[in-house]
C-alpha cells in the first residue's frame, strides 16, 4: 500500500472503486455540460479528489475529479484552463498530474505550506518545481486570517488566471475556510461565501466547481448554496 498511497488514512473497502468512479463521473459530466454550452456546472462529489495524483492517493482521494474536469474541457477544445484550488490544503494531487504541463494553469492560492506535513508530498519545494502554472501568492493568507485578506489573495488569484489567457476555470472547492471549521483556522463567515460566488463568476469564464469538502459539517452545505447563490447573482 505504501507505493501508491501518500497515507494511512485513506482506505481501500468493498464499494471504494464504485464510489470514486462515481464522483469521477460527476465531475466529468460537469464539464462535458460546460462543453457544451452551460455557462457552470457544479459537481457535488464524494469521495473528493484534489489529494490523487496520476499514480497515488490518499487524503481521502482516490481519483482526481477536478483534473479530470480539466482534462475534460481541454479535450472539448478549450485550449487553456485553470484550475483554482480554494481548499485550505494544498491539492498536491492536482499539481503533479499537471506538474510540466503549460495548457492547465494550476493555481493551489489558499495552500498553508508550514502547517503541513511535507514528508507525505503535500507540498513540492519551490527549487523543484517546474510546472508553469505554479504560482506563490503573495498575499497568500495564513491560519487566522479574516475574509478581506482572504479575498484579496482571490483577488490575486484570479488577475493571474485572467493573465494566463484562461479559456476556462475549474475550482477545487473546499470549504474547509469556513470560521467554524476545527481544523483550518480562517474566519470566513457564511455570507462571505456569497462574495466568493460573485468573484468567481467576475471572472467570466465558462466555470465547473468540484466540491471537495469542508470538515464543519453542520454548516458546509449552508456555505456551498451561499457559494453558488453569489455565483449565479453575476450570471
Amino acid at each position: 500500500m505504501g507505493l501508491c498511497s501518500m497515507d494511512a488514512g485513506t482506505p481501500l473497502t468493498v464499494g471504494t472503486w464504485v464510489a470514486a468512479r462515481a464522483g469521477a463521473d460527476c465531475a466529468l459530466s460537469a464539464a462535458a455540460a460546460v462543453a457544451a454550452g452551460e455557462r457552470a456546472a457544479f459537481a457535488l462529489t464524494r469521495p473528493p479528489g484534489h489529494h490523487a495524483g496520476a499514480d497515488f492517493f490518499g487524503g481521502y482521494c482516490f481519483l482526481n475529479n477536478a483534473a479530470l474536469a480539466a482534462q475534460q474541457l481541454r479535450d472539448q477544445g478549450f485550449e487553456r484552463v485553470a484550475v483554482l484550488d480554494l481548499d485550505y490544503h494544498h491539492g498536491n494531487g492536482t499539481q503533479a498530474i499537471f506538474y510540466e504541463r503549460t495548457e492547465v494553469f494550476f493555481l493551489p492560492a489558499f495552500m498553508a505550506t508550514r502547517l503541513l506535513n511535507t514528508r507525505f508530498t503535500w507540498a513540492m519545494p519551490m527549487s523543484r518545481v517546474k510546472m508553469p502554472g505554479w504560482v506563490l501568492i503573495a498575499t497568500c493568507p495564513w491560519r487566522g486570517s479574516d475574509f478581506a485578506l482572504w479575498r484579496a489573495a482571490l483577488t490575486t488569484a484570479l488577475q493571474g488566471i485572467q493573465s494566463y489567457g484562461a479559456q476556462a476555470l475549474v475550482v477545487s472547492l473546499g470549504l474547509d475556510t469556513f470560521e467554524g471549521d476545527p481544523i483550518a483556522g480562517f474566519k470566513l463567515q457564511s455570507a462571505d461565501y456569497l462574495q466568493v460566488g460573485q468573484d468567481l463568476a467576475a471572472a467570466g469564464l465558462p466555470t465547473v466547481l468540484v466540491f471537495e469538502g469542508g470538515y464543519a459539517v453542520a454548516e458546509v452545505g449552508i456555505n456551498a448554496v451561499n457559494l453558488l447563490q453569489g455565483f449565479m447573482e453575476m450570471t
